[in-house]
């Protein structure tokens, strides 16, 4: 168990460069204290005391700022940077090595007693502000772009983008965490540009149509 904790505080480090060491992780994050609360009241939740689990989940969103219903289900190495405003629901399930940063939702969009919340795969990166609505799946190794707004399922390797969240399919396999939060291409600006291509190839074909069209005008005044 220690092991693994001294794990989970390096992959901490290796996430964000401004962690100078163990201890200031331990210390200083509010992530690693509200995901420590957290287990304590998911503990309790599933075996009955629910209350309890809901004080315990209180008390953790008035000091991290950081709000997890304690029937959320949450794998290894889950990281929330900065994570004030951040909110996660009680149906929610979040994979392992997952990264996520403040202000993001992972909300229900139903008042049924069912599964309503997101579920998120492995090795996702969930920009700020970013809101995952509904009972929709995130698929492994995807990036979610800053203030995105997914209401549909997004399948593995995919970056989303826009509200609402654009689906793009990555060609090829990025590292296991890609924090490149820049990195994030427009769909719809590579959409207008191939249009705009394809309207200049139009062009061109009218154009030699027309001359030839003309050409063939001549000769039968000609004729």
């Amino acid at each position: 168990m220690f092991e693994g904790f001294l794990e989970y505080l390096d992959s901490i480090r290796q996430r964000d460069p401004a962690a100078k060491g163990r201890i200031e992780v331990l210390l200083a994050y509010p992530g690693l204290h509200a995901l420590l609360s957290h287990r304590v009241a998911h503990w309790l939740w599933r075996r009955g005391f629910k209350l309890l689990a809901r004080m315990i989940s209180h008390v953790n969103r008035f000091f991290t700022g950081i709000e997890i219903h304690p029937g959320a289900t949450i794998g290894k190495n889950f990281f929330i940077d900065h994570g004030m405003g951040a909110v996660i629901g009680e149906t929610t399930e979040i994979g392992d090595n997952v990264t996520m940063y403040q202000g993001v939702t992972l909300g229900g969009t139903s008042w049924r007693k069912k599964k309503r919340h997101p579920t998120v795969g492995d090795n996702v990166v969930i920009g700020a502000g970013a809101k995952v609505l509904g009972n929709v799946t995130i698929g492994d190794g995807s990036k979610i772009g800053a203030g995105t707004v997914v209401v549909k399922s997004v399948p593995s390797n995919s970056i989303v983008v826009g509200v609402p969240g654009r689906l793009m399919i990555r060609e090829k396999p990025r590292p296991l965490i890609d924090l490149e939060h820049t990195d994030l291409p427009d769909p719809v600006i590579e959409l207008t540009t191939r249009l705009m291509e394809n309207m200049e190839l139009l062009k061109d074909r009218v154009r030699i149509l027309e001359e030839a069209l003309a050409i063939a005008k001549k000769r039968r005044r000609r004729l």
